[in-house]
């Protein structure tokens, strides 16, 4: 697999569990989100992929593309899994509501459309 391809997915992967933490805090405010723990662990995860993905992106890609912020992406992926008793929900809230969003501008014009679902249908006999 050529490296931008591996980009590509990495990207896809990035943009999928962003619109994830985006669809699960519509509507939803702060309070909810402190006290709702499916709601923080669903929000908790899709970063946590979203950092993971961002870590596998190519050192040239981040170099190409400097304006989204790769080392607070892959940090923030590594607080969570391993510094859990440290976490700031009010930070991550502000994460879900504030950077995913803009996260999410950033990433949709560098991704090609996704491929239609016919194309990934087996050929005819």
């Amino acid at each position: 697999m050529t490296a931008e391809r591996d980009d590509n997915s990495y990207l896809w992967d990035m943009l999928t569990a962003a619109c994830a933490v985006e669809t699960f805090v519509a509507g939803r405010t702060v309070a909810d989100y402190l006290n709702d723990l499916m709601l923080r662990s669903a929000v908790e995860r899709q970063i946590e992929i979203i950092g993971e993905a961002a870590r596998h992106i190519s050192a040239d890609f981040q170099v190409a593309h400097i304006d989204i912020p790769w080392r607070p992406i892959q940090a923030q992926r590594h607080v969570l899994p391993h510094d859990y008793g440290e976490i700031r929900y009010e930070r991550i809230w502000r994460v879900a509501t504030v950077h995913i969003p803009a996260l999410i501008r950033q990433l949709e014009p560098l991704l090609p459309s996704p491929p239609d679902e016919a194309d990934n249908s087996p050929p005819s006999p």
